[in-house]
């Protein structure tokens, strides 16, 4: 192999590389960022005008329970709590599904992880 096949094919594969890390990066609803960045969570049934939630990586960490709200876009607004051993749980990798409040006669399981 000559050198320039060399430096192409090394160029070839750290672009790759850039573009898988990339294709990592929080875009939908169910794919989590990198470690160390924000977690998306997935909210199951969720409306047209959707409910969001993303979880600060610094939240993994928490001694207390943590509380969030899933209004996103949406016109009404339903909680979600994680307890600090579900909270562990996601820091190690595994997906955790709460069922959040009901408003409106209806409420959403919320899958983070």
């Amino acid at each position: 192999m000559d050198i320039q096949r060399k430096r192409f094919c090394g160029a070839l594969g750290a672009g790759t590389v850039l573009l898988l890390l990339q294709a990592c990066g929080g875009g939908g609803d169910d794919t989590p960022a990198p470690a160390g960045g924000p977690l998306t969570a997935t909210i199951a049934n969720n409306h047209p005008t959707p409910h969001a939630l993303t979880v600060p990586a610094a939240d993994l960490d928490s001694a207390v329970d943590m509380t969030y709200s899933i209004q996103g876009a949406a016109d009404h607004r339903h909680d979600v709590t994680f307890t600090p051993a579900q909270l562990k749980q996601i820091k190690a990798g595994t997906t955790v599904t709460v069922t959040s409040t009901t408003t409106f006669g209806h409420s959403h399981d919320v899958s983070l992880g």
